[in-house]
């Protein structure tokens, strides 16, 4: 009788292996939403709780049936033979549980940590959109427009690792069939402002390096007037001074 309820066992054990394997290994899984992903991530962690759990349950039976064997041989050798092929599928079983979830996670992390470099780049995306527009209404002066450029410029040098990271992260879960219609619109979205806003932040960085110089330009020519005025003015008060008759005087001084 303590044979017949062990092969029972056996038989049932196998049965909710095969029903485990059908329900958590073999149906196909489409991630489309966020909320799929996640709901298959907390399932293949249950699953891997609920198959580790059965490990008592499986020595139980293994101990149950050495004993039989060394009390009856004859039931207990036939019993061993099922009991190996059961506890061979029952590691089976417990790797590929412990495989699909590892890999269900590690999406999961790869989807969290792609939204998390997306935040960081759009953050700097509005950062330099609100320098850009700064620089739209400035006073007229040397140094407002240089202050403006060296704001620009610093924002300009922000290094390109996260975005490598975003494209990176995305094309991984994109080739996996994972949440790949939404990521494709994240990316897009995200890389056509950031085309649209980089070429503007660098052409309004030429036009101010432009203005710059001009006013550079303009304020060393105006300074050399003044200086040449400055002696003019000095040399025509001598004249004055000396009560020298303008016709007297070089030709520019008259």
């Amino acid at each position: 009788e303590k044979a017949v309820n062990l092969k029972k066992d056996l038989a049932e054990m196998q049965e909710w292996m095969t029903q485990a394997e059908e329900e958590y290994l073999e149906k196909d899984f489409e991630y489309k939403s966020p909320e799929e992903l996640e709901n298959a991530v907390e399932e293949m962690k249950r699953a891997k709780e609920d198959v580790l759990q059965k490990e008592v349950r499986v020595k139980i039976l293994k101990d149950n049936i050495k004993m039989l064997a060394t009390k009856v041989p004859s039931s207990g050798q036939d019993l061993e033979t099922e009991l190996n092929v059961v506890l061979e599928n029952y590691q089976l079983l417990c790797n590929r549980i412990r495989g699909k979830c590892h890999t269900l996670e590690e999406v999961w992390s790869c989807w969290i940590e792609l939204l998390q470099y997306l935040d960081l780049e759009t953050a700097w995306l509005n950062n330099l959109e609100e320098r850009v527009q700064m620089t739209g209404n400035l006073p007229d002066k040397l140094d407002a427009v240089n202050d403006a450029l060296e704001s620009l410029e610093s924002v300009l040098r922000h290094p390109a690792d996260n975005r490598t990271q975003i494209r990176e992260l995305g094309q991984t879960l994109i080739d996996g069939g994972i949440l790949d219609d939404i990521i494709s619109e994240k990316l897009e979205a995200f890389n056509a402002r950031y085309e649209e806003l980089s070429h503007l932040a660098v052409s309004r960085q030429i036009t101010l390096e432009q203005q710059l110089q001009t006013m550079r330009e303009t304020d060393h020519m105006l300074q050399v007037l003044q200086e040449s005025l400055g002696d003019l003015d000095r040399q025509l008060t001598s004249y004055l001074t000396d009560r020298i008759d303008a016709f007297q005087m070089p030709q520019e001084a008259q």
